[in-house]
């Protein structure tokens, strides 16, 4: 799988491999989305992580879906619910969860590949609200902490990524989720285990 320790999204992958059993039959190569040269590109035309590349050489992207294949391939069938309502509701948080990762990254993406000068402030509150609209959301509908499935695994790497990177201030403003999220860190292990190291920026 190609990813890197500091992406939300390689980061539920992660989780994912250690939850089903998989370590031994995944091996995470790093990449680099900015390098023109990373075959990342080919891989994933468009040079988005995580991208799991098969035997056969088929790559399998985004991030759920890499997850819904692990699950079926690991023979497990435990992240994702089979019963049709079921799964589209899960999903559906699944989907919320990563719309918060996804908008905190680009608000961390405009102070990294902007200048001061160019930085929108318009945009990074159009971002800002999408992440205090979907905690707000999320927050009337949270997973069981205790039951590790792809939507709390999809909240836990999204707070985890507000709380390294902190584009929003949340913990005040949720303490109903830094409850959750210090309940499933002491129920799913790896959440800790797939922590970005402390070296790594």
């Amino acid at each position: 799988m190609r990813s890197t320790l500091t992406s939300p999204f390689g980061r539920k992958v992660r989780m994912a491999i250690e939850i089903l059993g998989l370590e031994d039959r995944v091996l995470v190569v790093a990449a680099d989305t900015r390098d023109e040269a990373d075959t990342l590109r080919v891989q994933n035309p468009l040079g988005k992580m995580p991208c799991l590349i098969l035997d056969d050489e088929t790559a399998v992207y985004d991030s759920r879906v890499i997850i819904e294949f692990l699950d079926n391939w690991s023979g497990k069938k435990v992240l994702i619910p089979r019963d049709t309502d079921a799964r589209a509701r899960v999903l559906t948080r699944a989907t919320l969860a990563d719309g918060i990762a996804d908008a905190a990254l680009l608000m961390v993406y405009e102070g990294r590949f902007r200048s001061s000068e160019q930085v929108s402030e318009v945009w990074l509150a159009h971002q800002r609200g999408k992440v205090e609209r979907a905690l707000c959301a999320i927050e009337k509908d949270l997973p069981d902490p205790q039951q590790t499935e792809i939507s709390a695994i999809s909240l836990a790497c999204a707070l985890g990524y507000l709380d390294w990177r902190k584009p929003v201030e949340w913990r005040n403003q949720h303490p109903i989720l830094v409850d959750w999220l210090d309940r499933f860190e002491a129920s799913e292990p790896a959440f800790k285990h797939t922590e970005r190291p402390q070296e790594v920026i």
